[in-house]
């Protein structure tokens, strides 16, 4: 029998609601350590973060006395319209499902190339339904971009695929082949017809526009129908990370409910324990009632996913290449894996440089646009692949690997809900660090851990990458973003590794607060390092 998820509440004599001993947020909680009313050290840590956590989590921060406010630095901009569907969903149980999070499209980046190009082309369908009265009267389509990208977007590609949408190109299905010939040809000049119209677009049609400003979220976008100066249709847009998007007045699509409701790992924890429900068998009865697809389906879906990401790594270890951009970063996979097999670094050296091939592999392969799986997202697109090829090299059976998919969603859904997955929010924590937590309970799942050591290995990944900042150089997914691919899977496997040989329940962290960590982390970080190229290695490194 599986044992259960342990995930919160190691403290004893918590009040049940968040399994942390007098927090005072509940009206009856009772004292810990016998009644005595004293607060360990340990205790009395866990309780200033979670207030901390909880107060970022429902926007409210308490009261502070005068003088300790007036030292504490300004909050750092831009922050996040209460509107936001991403926002409001953070509220109730978690509704994302698998096509919503394994996306497949172009690289370099889920928020600053697919999510922009995901937009475009929603905005393309839009304007070919208007009326033909009006379509008759069009001269030109336009895209302004504002905050994060207009400051990286040039790097991410954010302006080809924008326009690759715009001329009603899928993102999933767009041939990397095209984007490259927008890059390689700027000029050049493209037709779209939109019912009795036809136009000619350019890159010059996708506007850079203010980088500072008072913004719904830090990748908003306008994108208009124009007759002259008159706008037709406008709309204003969100890529909110991960592929998501939103835009104004959204409202998001009517879902089933999950059979199991759960916001927090403690309470997925709970499922496990009262309804003796493996957690495989649990997130696909979610899966499936919350899509309303059935389990085959489902696993033609996640074999899909599975074909992309395999099929991007085996290309990336046979491209050699100076990758796209300023940087003329040389691609490295190619080699790693043709010098692994003649090594003589050692079992564990050999395995070690074998992941970070794959890591390497998918990451240049997302550097040079083509198409990958946000897991979460593009920035760390290459630790999944890794993870799963890893996988694959020790024979693991297809249907464990589905399983595995699944339990890495679950923890992606997890930090999603309770923290952030953009980079422009959380800074690169949020990406890497998150999809190696992810490969690390994939490689749990897959291999027939327990659900508390599926747990513990996530948590010990995100743990160790708590803090860590997005300073893409030049605004390039290159570096430090390919070799932490690279590191993330390697990390996924070590923190598989130590959990499955520690004693499970002696695990002092939990998943849920190193999530709650991360989004006051996310909070406290200052803008600089959050995808907008302004700090860290993106000012250090001088391009000659």
């Amino acid at each position: 029998m599986e044992k259960p998820l342990t995930v919160i509440s190691n403290t004893e004599g918590g009040c049940g609601a968040c399994g942390t001993a007098m927090c005072g947020t509940c009206s009856t909680a009772p004292a810990s350590n016998g009644g005595s009313g004293k607060i360990s050290r340990r205790d009395l840590g866990r309780i200033a973060l979670t207030a901390s956590a909880g107060a970022l989590l429902s926007g409210f921060a308490g009261s502070r006395p005068a003088k300790a406010a007036q030292q504490e630095a300004p909050p750092q901009e831009p922050r996040l319209s209460p509107e936001l569907n991403v926002v409001k969903s953070s509220k109730g149980p978690i509704m994302t499902v698998l096509d919503e999070f394994y996306k497949i499209g172009p690289g370099p980046s889920s928020s600053h190339t697919m999510g922009p190009m995901r937009i475009t082309y929603d905005f393309f369908q839009r304007v070919s339904k208007l009326p033909e009265d009006q379509l008759k009267r069009a001269t030109a389509l336009k895209v302004h971009l504002f905050g994060s990208l207009s400051q990286t977007g040039k790097g991410h590609g954010t302006d080809r695929a924008s326009l690759a949408g715009l001329l009603g190109k899928a993102p999933a299905t767009c041939p990397p082949e095209f984007l490259d010939s927008l890059a390689a040809n700027p000029d050049e000049a493209h037709k779209v017809t939109i019912g009795p119209t036809s136009l000619n677009l350019t890159l010059k049609d996708i506007v850079f526009d203010a980088e500072k400003g008072d913004f719904h979220h830090p990748n908003t976008m306008t994108a208009k129908l124009l007759a002259g100066s008159e706008p037709l249709y406008e709309l204003e847009y969100y890529s909110v990370g991960g592929g998501f998007i939103e835009w104004k007045g959204y409202k998001p699509p009517d879902k089933g409910k999950p059979k199991y409701p759960f916001e927090h790992a403690r309470e997925l924890k709970k499922h496990l324990i009262d309804d003796k429900i493996p957690l495989g068998k649990l997130l696909l009865e979610n899966e499936m009632a919350i899509s309303g697809k059935s389990e085959k389906e489902i696993w033609e879906f996640l074999d899909q996913v599975a074909e992309v990401m395999t099929r991007g790594v085996d290309t990336g270890l046979a491209a050699e290449s100076i990758l796209p951009g300023p940087i003329k970063l040389h691609s490295k996979a190619a080699a790693l894996w043709r010098n692994v097999k003649t090594s003589n670094k050692g079992p564990a050296g050999q395995a070690i440089t074998k992941v970070a091939a794959y890591g390497f592999a998918m990451g240049e392969e997302n550097a040079r646009g083509h198409i990958i799986v946000t897991a979460p997202t593009g920035g760390s697109a290459g630790i999944i692949p890794a993870v799963l090829k890893s996988l694959r090299d020790i024979n693991t059976p297809t249907e464990k690997i589905r399983e595995g998919f699944l339990a890495a969603a679950a923890i992606g859904y997890l930090c999603k809900h309770n923290a952030t997955l953009a980079g422009a929010e959380g800074g690169c924590q949020a990406e890497v660090g998150v999809g190696s937590s992810m490969g690390a309970a994939m490689i749990a799942q897959a291999l027939g851990a327990p659900p508390k050591v599926v747990s513990n290995a996530a948590e010990s990944s995100l743990e160790h990458h708590l803090g860590m900042t997005c300073d893409p150089v030049a605004g390039y997914v290159q570096i430090p973003c390919i070799e932490r691919c690279a590191y993330g899977a390697v990390k996924a496997w070590t923190g598989y590794c130590i959990a499955s040989e520690e004693i499970p329940e002696q695990r002092r962290v939990d998943l849920d607060t190193t999530i709650a960590a991360m989004a006051l982390t996310a909070k406290e970080m200052n803008s600089k390092y959050k995808e907008t190229s302004e700090g860290g290695l993106a000012v250090s490194l001088v391009l000659c």
